[in-house]
């Protein structure tokens, strides 16, 4: 009896041993099925990246030498002035150097750059430099028929003689300048130069130094996630056509183009 037992121990044991494997062999062919099935999905996608190139998206525009120009003169109104104006705590010099070529490019005459933080301001010399470089870089051997002053209060005479111009503001140029041109007509007045009723918009308009031969903007491109103008020349914006985009970093020529066909498509019906 005893006998038997041990032969039916050792088959059922065998038995074990037997679907143990069988479950091991098994178990193996999903595993190998699976990472063919995986590589066999995979090697398109790792041939598209091996064998093309993406296209590039951001400051490169396929023609843009011959095509911004004509883009510009596409649109039913061009603004004379745009004003840049940067909300966000990141910023690029390298992008913004490109949105200030771009609309050289396009015909805009007047073109501000503003940040709450005063950080491109501070740094105008490599603003400056920057753009440049993007001229070269984007107009090639067009570059020397876009030709950009710099201007700054001690040269609002340069300002006409350039086919761009470029101011560089910071929060001082907004309600500090305001403060500084009615501090202005006061000392004129106490000095019997001025009567109380010569102020009006013309007057204070002369006495403001941060816009001084520059007209009022137009178009001002608000860059970032924050709904205010953060100062930018408050006293210039009344009649300002203002359009928000996401972020300034990486922005694309046909993102800045978008923003120009909307501005041309608004109706401005200057208060009435």
């Amino acid at each position: 009896m005893s006998g038997a037992c041990e032969v039916v121990w050792r088959l059922l044991y065998a038995l074990l041993c037997l679907q143990r494997a069988l479950f091991a062999w098994l178990r193996g062919r999903r595993r190998a099925a699976s990472a063919a099935a995986s590589c066999a999905f995979l090697a398109p996608a790792a041939g598209a990246f091996a064998f093309h190139k993406p296209a590039v998206v951001g400051r490169r525009v396929n023609g843009g030498r011959g095509r911004w120009r004509a883009d510009g003169r596409s649109l039913e109104k061009l603004p004379v002035h745009v004003g840049l104006l940067v909300t966000e705590e990141e910023t690029s010099y390298a992008d913004m150097a490109s949105l200030v070529v771009w609309c050289m490019a396009v015909g805009i005459s007047y073109i501000s750059v503003y940040d709450h933080n005063g950080i491109f301001k501070r740094n105008n010399s490599r603003l400056m430099d920057e753009i440049l470089k993007q001229q070269q870089e984007l107009l090639g051997l067009d570059c020397s028929k876009y030709t950009l002053e710099f201007a700054n209060q001690d040269k609002t005479d340069q300002v006409l003689n350039s086919q761009s111009s470029l101011k560089v503001l910071s929060p001082e140029d907004g309600k500090a300048d305001i403060i500084r041109a009615a501090q202005s007509f006061c000392h004129l007045v106490a000095q019997q130069q001025r009567k109380c009723t010569d102020l009006d918009v013309n007057v204070l308009d002369s006495l403001l130094s941060s816009t001084k031969g520059f007209p009022d903007p137009d178009l001002l491109l608000k860059f970032g996630p924050v709904d205010s103008t953060l100062g930018f020349l408050p006293w210039h914006i009344r009649l300002t056509e203002i359009i928000a985009l996401p972020s300034h970093l990486n922005i694309s020529y046909e993102d800045f183009f978008s923003a120009l066909r909307q501005y041309a498509a608004h109706e401005q019906r200057w208060g009435k």
